[in-house]
């Protein structure tokens, strides 16, 4: 009986998938019957829809300017789509393509904007300061002006975040009248994103260099590769490889794009390239790029951007009348002290919103408020102060220099302090310092032993005592060659038992042959220089001509010392 059942049960199983399969087999003759049947219908009375699509991509052809390389792959792409069957999956791969060939801007350029004295006046109400970035885009605009016809430049606009980078380039864009494309590169890993795919791949499409191209309807938009020291490297390609093509002047003129499989001018597209940090780049793509360093902004210069920029925005977007806030210069150099402490202006952005807010909840539930804000009202809107400010301490002991150290968020001043301690002569170090900023020490020290009969300090000391130096704020890590003629300056104080002169900051490199060197970032270590209230700077000879580019407003009242050996250091720092 039970055989019997599961006999039964197979047939009525098998019956059910003969009938499955006649249904499917019966549904696909007839689909196949009633679509030859249409096309038939179709041909007879002259209307076929992919003719008619093939046709219109035809009648676009003859009315575009292109290379003519570019028109003979057309023409026969075109004898390729018509040859094939529309029901198989190569055909919409096809015509897709053909699209792309159409869509692209092979010879279709916008007019610049020759008027230098607009550009400038453009460029001028965008941004405040940047100087030197500006007049480079204006000496270029000039070049092409004159000979009508350049290869375009890659600009590097290299700085911390904040300062302006891409919005520079959307000005850029405004200014020449041209189109703008952005495209971030951040945590590409991918040669394909670049380069695009072969036709011959599923879901193939072109790299996103083309695909940008095509959404800027013209083949000289101002193109901006955004944090492009931010790019990967995997096991599916180099990226900054596949950009050395597409930012080699020589090169660019032949960009190949693998699905495209067609040579595309970039030559007269304006890359301009941002970046946080040089360090990351690859140094073939560093060579083929100009660097424009832009360091950040002084004080007064964020004062500048404030009310000409982001209070006004701040204002609209909070949907307040200028008459309901007023905030003065004052009370913005005060915000930007106690409340930030970076090279850009975002975060001061940020402060302004909350002060924006503050002043929108009292005029929404109409409560009584003064309309000019005051430094006492700011802890009340922005809470207590989060940075003190860099202040000058005047010190009374023998074996304390004052340093000038750049960071990533603009200048500071550094306290670097050293003491003797009976012992064998040991050397501590404390401070969390960098192993460049402790060869320094060992650099100094070795220069005093050399010349201590010089200096009038007796050899016996470093015998007989210890020898500890200390740099505050222990937890922020600490590097870099420009502390050497301070460390120098602490060390000879302590050893000669004679103080460094009050109101007196430092920066530069040092040798054993005595020689001071040059150092980096002096507009950002110049400006926390007049913050803290130093009134004498000495620096390397080399370092003169950075000190000449800062706007002497912003160094108004400091002397500076220019030296070229370690001695004359001692000489100008030392009380006598």
């Amino acid at each position: 009986m039970l055989q019997l059942k599961t006999e039964l049960s197979l047939t009525e199983l098998k019956d059910k998938i003969e009938s499955k399969v006649r249904g499917d087999i019966e549904k696909q003759q007839r689909d196949y019957f009633l679509n030859q049947q249409l096309k038939t219908i179709q041909d007879e009375l002259g209307q076929n829809p992919h003719e008619e699509d093939i046709q219109k991509l035809v009648d676009r052809g003859a009315e575009m300017k292109w290379p003519e390389n570019v028109a003979k792959a057309f023409e026969k792409e075109i004898a390729r789509i018509r040859r094939m069957n529309p029901q198989v999956a190569e055909y919409s791969i096809q015509l897709s393509y053909l699209e792309l060939l159409l869509d692209l801007p092979w010879e279709k350029y916008t007019k610049d904007n020759f008027n230098l004295k607009k550009v400038r006046e453009v460029l001028d109400s965008d941004h405040f300061g940047l100087e030197k970035v500006k007049d480079r885009i204006i000496e270029h605009l000039a070049v092409l002006k004159l000979k009508g016809d350049m290869k375009a430049p890659i600009l590097c606009l290299v700085g911390p975040p904040g300062v302006g980078k891409t919005s520079l380039g959307r000005s850029i864009a405004r200014a020449l009248n041209r189109k703008f494309i952005r495209m971030s590169l951040g945590g590409l890993h991918d040669e394909s994103e670049i380069r695009g795919h072969r036709k011959t791949y599923i879901g193939a499409m072109p790299g996103r260099i083309i695909q940008s191209m095509k959404k800027a309807e013209a083949a000289n938009p101002v193109f901006i590769l955004d944090e492009i020291d931010k790019v990967g490297k995997d096991f599916r390609g180099d990226p900054s490889s596949a950009l050395l093509e597409v930012l080699d002047p020589e090169q660019n003129t032949t960009f190949h794009d693998n699905y495209l499989d067609l040579e595309y001018d970039l030559s007269k597209v304006l890359f301009v390239a941002t970046a946080n940090s040089l360090n990351t780049i690859q140094p073939a793509l560093l060579d083929r790029m100009e660097i424009i360093d832009i360091s950040g902004y002084s004080q007064e210069e964020k004062v500048e951007i404030a009310k000409r920029h982001l209070i006004p925005k701040q204002r609209k977007e909070h949907g307040l009348k200028a008459k309901q806030v007023k905030i003065k210069d004052n009370v913005i150099a005060k915000i930007i002290q106690l409340y930030t402490r970076e090279s850009g202006v975002r975060n001061l952005d940020r402060q302004l919103a909350g002060v924006m807010r503050h002043v929108a909840k009292k005029v929404a539930t109409e409560e009584e408020y003064n309309v000019n804000i005051k430094i006492a009202d700011l802890p009340d809107m922005l809470g207590p102060s989060r940075f003190s400010k860099d202040m000058y301490q005047e010190v009374h002991v023998p074996g304390v220099a004052i340093g000038l150290a750049w960071t990533s968020v603009g200048g500071d001043i550094l306290f670097i302090e050293a003491s003797l301690n009976k012992g064998k002569g040991k050397l501590t170090l404390t401070g969390n310092l960098g192993d460049v900023m402790k060869e320094s020490v060992t650099t100094a020290l070795s220069f005093i032993k050399a010349h201590s009969n010089q200096l009038g300090i007796d050899d016996k000391v470093f015998e007989e005592n210890d020898i500890h130096l200390h740099v505050p704020e222990g937890a922020i890590p600490k590097d870099g060659p420009s502390a050497g003629i301070t460390m120098l300056s602490a060390l000879t104080s302590v050893f000669t038992g004679k103080r460094v002169k009050p109101f007196i900051a430092m920066t530069g490199e040092i040798t054993l042959r005595g020689k001071v060197l040059p150092v980096g970032g002096i507009k950002e270590k110049m400006l926390a220089a007049k913050r803290a209230g130093m009134k004498e700077i000495i620096l390397s000879k080399e370092n003169e001509k950075h000190v000449l580019e800062i706007n002497p407003e912003y160094i108004k009242g400091m002397t500076f010392h220019y030296v070229s050996k370690m001695t004359e250091v001692l000489d100008l720092a030392l009380e006598k």
